[in-house]
């Protein structure tokens, strides 16, 4: 068995830790002490959140995408697949040192679709371009954390609350989806996504899609009045 080794470590801002970065030959592993939070060869349910999520909302003629977590860029590789040269996709990554690797030891995990011209990367929580946002993008893709928990940091759980719901809904266009990946079910944020209004389908989705791996959990919530 080859050993994992230790690459780089990244902070948390506002306290919420320390992520490390390993690597096992041409295996690349995100932790957060002893939680694997994604692994280069499990892809299969962030690769779903993109699609899911562009399949209910399609046929913008130029639509506009946000992407909360970089991670390991399977998010938003998927969604550039499924979306038109039209589309503007911005992806807001908090932790500076993710962002980096993305272009540094994982740059050939990424393959340099960061280069893509439809690609905008802002270092912010992605809670800010939410709030800032009326009726503006066609689908908010939330993949920060191991779900609705706040796991990785505290803070995330503003983005899950009732308030934090109300955010993007407000920020979505009518018909524009909300899609939030989690590691496990979640009865109680089921219902605070109907609450805000939102019709909600949830999907299960395994980390290694067809092959297997894992059962992860994505929510589909889409705010009425688009035209389908």
């Amino acid at each position: 068995m080859i050993p994992w080794v230790h690459i780089d470590t990244g902070t948390i801002p506002n306290g919420g830790g320390t992520l490390r970065l390993m690597r096992r030959g041409h295996e690349f592993s995100i932790q957060l002490g002893q939680n694997e939070l994604m692994n280069s060869r499990l892809s299969g349910s962030e690769e779903a959140l993109a699609q899911l999520a562009c399949e209910r909302f399609g046929g913008a003629p130029a639509p506009r995408i946000l992407i909360g977590g970089l991670g390991m860029g399977f998010t938003l590789r998927a969604a550039l697949k499924a979306l038109p040269e039209t589309a503007r996709v911005e992806v807001a990554e908090l932790v500076p040192a993710v962002a980096d690797w993305a272009r540094g030891p994982l740059a050939e995990v990424f393959g340099g679709i960061l280069d893509d011209p439809r690609v905008r990367l802002l270092q912010t929580d992605v809670a800010a371009p939410i709030a800032a946002a009326r009726a503006a993008y066609d689908a908010i893709l939330l993949d920060v954390d191991n779900g609705p928990d706040g796991l990785t940091h505290p803070g995330n759980d503003r983005l899950y609350d009732h308030a934090g719901l109300g955010r993007a809904r407000a920020a979505l266009r009518p018909g524009g989806v909300l899609a939030v990946w989690s590691a496990h079910p979640d009865a109680a944020f089921t219902r605070r996504l109907r609450d805000a209004g939102f019709v909600v389908e949830e999907v299960p989705a395994r980390a290694n899609g067809r092959r297997g791996g894992a059962r992860h959990r994505i929510w589909l919530a889409t705010r009425p009045g688009g035209a389908r």
